[in-house]
Protein backbone atom coordinates (compact mmCIF):
# COMPACT_ATOMS: atom_id res chain seq x y z
CA UNK A 1 0.00 0.00 0.00
CA UNK A 2 1.19 3.34 -0.95
CA UNK A 3 0.43 6.29 1.16
CA UNK A 4 -1.87 8.47 1.09
CA UNK A 5 -3.93 5.59 -0.06
CA UNK A 6 -8.16 5.37 -0.99
CA UNK A 7 -10.82 2.87 -1.28
CA UNK A 8 -14.24 2.92 -1.85
CA UNK A 9 -16.10 -0.36 -0.96
CA UNK A 10 -19.96 -1.39 -1.63
CA UNK A 11 -19.92 -4.33 0.41
CA UNK A 12 -18.86 -5.78 3.99
CA UNK A 13 -16.88 -8.25 2.74
CA UNK A 14 -14.94 -6.31 0.40
CA UNK A 15 -14.39 -3.88 3.75
CA UNK A 16 -12.78 -7.61 5.24
CA UNK A 17 -10.23 -8.20 2.32
CA UNK A 18 -9.15 -4.88 2.67
CA UNK A 19 -8.57 -5.14 6.54
CA UNK A 20 -6.70 -8.28 5.62
CA UNK A 21 -4.22 -6.83 3.43
CA UNK A 22 -3.80 -3.83 5.43
CA UNK A 23 -3.17 -6.16 8.22
CA UNK A 24 -0.79 -8.27 5.82
CA UNK A 25 1.78 -5.26 5.36
CA UNK A 26 1.71 -3.69 8.89
CA UNK A 27 4.65 -4.67 11.49
CA UNK A 28 4.50 -4.97 15.27
CA UNK A 29 5.08 -1.74 16.82
CA UNK A 30 2.79 0.33 14.35
CA UNK A 31 -0.08 2.74 15.41
CA UNK A 32 -3.48 2.53 13.66
CA UNK A 33 -5.71 5.42 14.27
CA UNK A 34 -9.57 4.42 12.81
CA UNK A 35 -11.81 7.64 12.75
CA UNK A 36 -15.05 7.46 11.69
CA UNK A 37 -18.65 7.95 12.46
CA UNK A 38 -21.06 5.41 14.62
CA UNK A 39 -21.26 2.47 12.84
CA UNK A 40 -19.00 2.98 10.20
CA UNK A 41 -16.81 0.24 10.39
CA UNK A 42 -14.15 1.07 12.45
CA UNK A 43 -14.25 -2.25 15.05
CA UNK A 44 -15.27 -4.29 12.35
CA UNK A 45 -11.50 -3.41 10.47
CA UNK A 46 -10.07 -4.61 13.60
CA UNK A 47 -11.31 -7.55 14.21
CA UNK A 48 -11.13 -8.61 10.09
CA UNK A 49 -7.53 -7.32 10.63
CA UNK A 50 -6.71 -9.36 13.82
CA UNK A 51 -8.13 -12.66 12.27
CA UNK A 52 -4.65 -12.49 9.81
CA UNK A 53 -3.16 -13.00 13.26
CA UNK A 54 -5.12 -16.21 14.14
CA UNK A 55 -6.79 -13.69 16.52
CA UNK A 56 -10.51 -14.34 16.84
CA UNK A 57 -12.38 -13.01 19.78
CA UNK A 58 -11.29 -9.00 18.72
CA UNK A 59 -14.43 -7.04 20.24
CA UNK A 60 -15.19 -3.38 20.99
CA UNK A 61 -13.43 -2.01 23.81
CA UNK A 62 -16.23 1.17 24.77
CA UNK A 63 -16.27 0.45 28.26
CA UNK A 64 -13.28 -1.21 29.10
CA UNK A 65 -10.72 1.72 26.73
CA UNK A 66 -8.33 -1.50 26.09
CA UNK A 67 -8.67 -4.90 25.02
CA UNK A 68 -5.51 -6.88 24.14
CA UNK A 69 -5.26 -9.81 21.89
CA UNK A 70 -2.45 -12.17 20.97
CA UNK A 71 -1.94 -14.26 18.08
CA UNK A 72 1.21 -14.78 15.58
CA UNK A 73 0.80 -10.57 17.11
CA UNK A 74 0.03 -9.05 20.28
CA UNK A 75 -2.38 -6.03 19.49
CA UNK A 76 -3.23 -3.83 21.45
CA UNK A 77 -7.35 -2.54 20.71
CA UNK A 78 -8.37 1.15 22.15
CA UNK A 79 -11.62 2.99 21.83
CA UNK A 80 -11.63 6.97 22.96
CA UNK A 81 -15.02 7.21 22.71
CA UNK A 82 -16.10 7.25 26.04
CA UNK A 83 -13.44 8.71 27.23
CA UNK A 84 -13.60 12.02 29.03
CA UNK A 85 -10.06 13.20 28.94
CA UNK A 86 -6.75 12.10 28.48
CA UNK A 87 -5.92 11.59 32.10
CA UNK A 88 -7.95 8.69 31.96
CA UNK A 89 -5.61 7.15 29.06
CA UNK A 90 -2.50 8.13 31.20
CA UNK A 91 -4.11 6.46 34.26
CA UNK A 92 -4.06 3.06 32.70
CA UNK A 93 -0.53 3.39 31.21
CA UNK A 94 -1.32 4.43 27.69
CA UNK A 95 2.36 5.11 26.86
CA UNK A 96 3.66 2.14 27.57
CA UNK A 97 0.77 0.68 25.48
CA UNK A 98 1.71 2.85 22.64
CA UNK A 99 5.65 2.20 23.19
CA UNK A 100 5.25 -1.26 22.83
CA UNK A 101 7.42 -2.60 19.77
CA UNK A 102 5.87 -6.19 20.05
CA UNK A 103 2.37 -5.04 19.44
CA UNK A 104 0.04 -3.57 16.87
CA UNK A 105 -1.81 -0.79 18.48
CA UNK A 106 -5.23 -0.23 16.95
CA UNK A 107 -7.12 3.31 18.28
CA UNK A 108 -10.51 3.92 17.45
CA UNK A 109 -11.85 7.70 18.06
CA UNK A 110 -8.41 8.76 17.84
CA UNK A 111 -9.69 11.90 16.77
CA UNK A 112 -11.60 12.44 19.83
CA UNK A 113 -7.94 12.96 21.73
CA UNK A 114 -5.44 13.75 19.26
CA UNK A 115 -3.13 15.31 21.64
CA UNK A 116 -2.23 11.84 22.99
CA UNK A 117 -1.51 10.13 19.55
CA UNK A 118 2.29 9.76 18.64
CA UNK A 119 3.60 11.48 15.63
CA UNK A 120 4.33 8.51 13.88
CA UNK A 121 1.17 6.71 13.06
CA UNK A 122 -0.99 5.32 10.43
CA UNK A 123 -4.43 6.90 10.45
CA UNK A 124 -7.86 5.93 8.69
CA UNK A 125 -10.47 7.90 8.11
CA UNK A 126 -13.77 6.11 7.20
CA UNK A 127 -16.73 7.74 5.41
CA UNK A 128 -20.45 6.02 5.14
CA UNK A 129 -21.49 7.26 1.79
CA UNK A 130 -24.70 5.39 2.09
CA UNK A 131 -25.94 1.90 3.45
CA UNK A 132 -23.03 -0.21 3.20
CA UNK A 133 -20.73 1.76 0.97
CA UNK A 134 -17.42 3.04 2.62
CA UNK A 135 -14.51 5.45 1.75
CA UNK A 136 -11.25 4.40 3.68
CA UNK A 137 -8.34 6.69 3.13
CA UNK A 138 -5.26 5.60 4.27
CA UNK A 139 -2.62 8.00 5.48
CA UNK A 140 0.76 7.23 6.69
CA UNK A 141 2.39 9.78 9.01
CA UNK A 142 6.16 9.53 9.85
Amino acid sequence: MIYPFEKTVFLEEETNVLAKSFANEINSGKIVVINGDLGAGKTFFVKSASTVWGITNASSPSFSIVNIYYGEKKVYHFDFYRLKNKEELFDIGFNDYINDPNAVTFIEWGNLIPGVLPKSRIEINIEMLEDSVRNFRFDNYD
